[in-house]
């Protein structure tokens, strides 16, 4: 049945309030607590560390902010290695560049789309030979879905190599019983606006090692020292989380599980409508995990269905609905041309096929049910268009 005319524009992942965040705004408003710090803030960092079961968080002005200052306690320094996933939004390389070392970049593996466990072998492997192993592993959870993290635990660890965990896409998401964003030596996640809880613009530091969070706090308020007048020892940052958006991430934290079954929700219609189609295959989930399915990607063959993903994005904005690609393997931009990088197999790049092939479809916790049979109706006419347009040709 065709729906009813599409006017409203469809979002990929918009803001979804839970209309609790004015009672913590209104809270820093009258007792005046409006700059950075302050009770939000404290109480924010509390609630977060509670729920994922770390020992203690650090509340910080977006998801990048976390990463740099993950590097800067490791002591990331000019000349060092860091080994990272590629498959990925580039705030989760940037950081490295920040801090003067170099980036080599590591393969998605195809039960996961994250980092390829025989990719990071071969590059420590190749590192020990060249007697300069990373100073870190920053392993990115993708879309929601955890990687891998027994097998690259286990790699990380025989070479002692410590790992910051990218969970800037999957709060809420489980591995084998453990919240993502808990295994590496440091946690990060982000709440920008598009996340699955937002704060509109923050992020998060989280870790078993209590001493270097409270570095952490140090260097994320300009590293002043302890002394009545203004004195600095070292070079820090501007990268505390503000008391009044600290509030409205409480709030949102609130709801955090019920917007994980609404996305994983939105993801199983989606797949129930979409996955019988010629050429669809959608980001599987790995045994024993919980994917908190931030976005709902797929995969589309263009030989078997008929249709690229670029006429299928061509299609969808026609229809005032936002979709993207998936992420370009940051091996292949322009920026980081000529870094080294790790297929998950010799001749197989599991990141390039994915984002020659993958699609992202809106997957708001606040959609309608008529949005999502929206977006399912116009992807099948637009299989459909295509096939007939090549059985003309074909005539």
């Amino acid at each position: 049945m065709e729906p009813v005319v599409q006017k409203k524009r469809i979002f990929l992942s918009s803001p979804h309030m839970s209309g609790n965040e004015g009672k913590y705004i209104n809270e820093a408003f009258a007792t005046n607590w409006i700059a950075p710090l302050g009770p939000n803030v404290d109480a924010f960092e509390e609630e977060i560390a509670h729920y994922v079961g770390a020992s203690e968080a650090v509340a910080v002005s977006s998801g990048t902010a976390a990463i740099h200052l993950a590097l800067s306690l490791l002591g990331v320094g000019n000349g060092d290695k860091v080994f990272c996933s590629s498959l990925t939004f580039i705030a989760s390389a940037n950081p490295i560049i920040y801090q003067g070392a170099e980036p080599i970049f590591i393969d998605s593996e195809p039960e996961t789309w994250n980092m390829s466990p025989k990719a990071l072998e071969r590059a420590f492997e190749d590192s020990l030979m060249d007697g300069a192993l990373p100073k870190a592993v920053i392993v990115v959870n993708l879309y929601g879905q955890s990687a891998k993290m027994d097998e690259i635990l286990t790699i990380c660890n025989k070479y002692g190599v410590p790992i910051v965990e990218d969970a800037a896409e999957s709060l809420g998401a489980i591995y084998k019983g453990k919240f993502s964003g808990t295994f590496g030596k440091f946690g990060v996640f982000s709440f920008n606006g598009n996340k699955i809880i937002t704060t509109s613009g923050g992020g998060m530091l989280i870790s078993e090692d209590r001493a270097a969070l409270q570095k952490a706090r140090f260097l994320a308020t300009q590293a002043r020292d302890n002394a009545s007048h203004y004195q600095h020892s070292q070079i820090g940052y501007n990268y505390r989380l503000s008391n009044i958006l600290a509030g409205i991430g409480r709030a949102q934290l609130e709801v955090l599980e019920e917007r994980v079954t609404t996305r994983r929700a939105v993801f199983q219609r989606y797949y129930n409508a979409l996955s019988e189609l010629p050429g669809f295959s959608f980001m599987p989930e790995l045994q024993e995990t919980y994917s908190n399915r931030w976005l709902t990607a797929l995969t589309i063959n263009e030989k078997e269905s008929g249709i690229s993903v670029s006429e299928m994005l061509k299609a969808l904005s026609v229809e005032n609905i936002e979709a993207r690609p998936v992420w370009k393997p940051l091996h292949l931009q322009p920026i980081f041309k000529g870094r080294k990088y790790y297929p998950h197999d010799v001749g197989e790049s599991v990141s390039e096929n994915l984002f020659n092939n993958g699609l992202c479809l809106p997957s708001g916790s606040n959609m309608s049910e008529a949005d999502i049979d929206s977006v399912i109706y116009y992807i099948k006419q637009s299989v459909s268009k295509r096939k007939e347009k090549v059985d003309m040709i074909n005539i």
